[in-house]
């Protein structure tokens, strides 16, 4: 990697760009952690292991973890919670004895269908209220590609 930065992004205040970037994210998800609970007793993070698990059934506590860019035993104790609600379930993997496939009850399908109107409706008022319709797709597409570079590289991978 240069130690320099091209002309592109010269003018670009990268440290003021990630302060912002965090902040934003941290405002977002604690704003729809508020509404989430307020609605339905869950919070951001519950909702989206419970949104990957409705789109994913039978993946394994490793691809929750793959996909949040967070530790296999965080996400196993969060798992643990989802389950002690009776939310989600673990079951045997017929493939490999040592891993669990992780499956929706009916109450957790329930809930997160239930949950993702609010969470539409909040991401709606809180990124399209502010941003007009080409600052929102382009964002959309810069974070995307950020995000699939990152990913590929496996940048910012947790080592547990």
């Amino acid at each position: 990697m240069e130690d320099t930065l091209d002309d592109d992004h010269a003018a670009t205040d990268l440290a003021g760009f990630f302060a912002d970037l965090v902040r934003c994210e941290t405002r977002l998800y604690n704003a729809l952690n508020d509404r989430l609970r307020e609605r339905h007793g869950i919070v951001t993070s519950q909702y989206e292991f419970l949104g990957y698990l409705h789109r994913h059934p039978g993946c394994r506590v490793a691809d929750l973890a793959a996909e949040f860019a967070i530790g296999v035993g965080a996400t196993s104790k969060g798992v643990d919670r989802l389950e002690k609600q009776g939310w989600a379930a673990r079951r045997p993997n017929p493939a490999d004895r040592r891993s669990s496939l992780l499956v929706l009850t009916d109450e957790g399908t329930r809930l997160v269908q239930e949950a993702e109107q609010t969470f539409t409706e909040g991401l709606t008022e809180l990124l399209a209220g502010p941003l007009d319709a080409p600052a929102l797709s382009s964002t959309a597409r810069a974070l995307a590609t950020l995000r699939s570079t990152l990913e590929r590289d496996q940048v910012g991978t947790p080592t547990g």
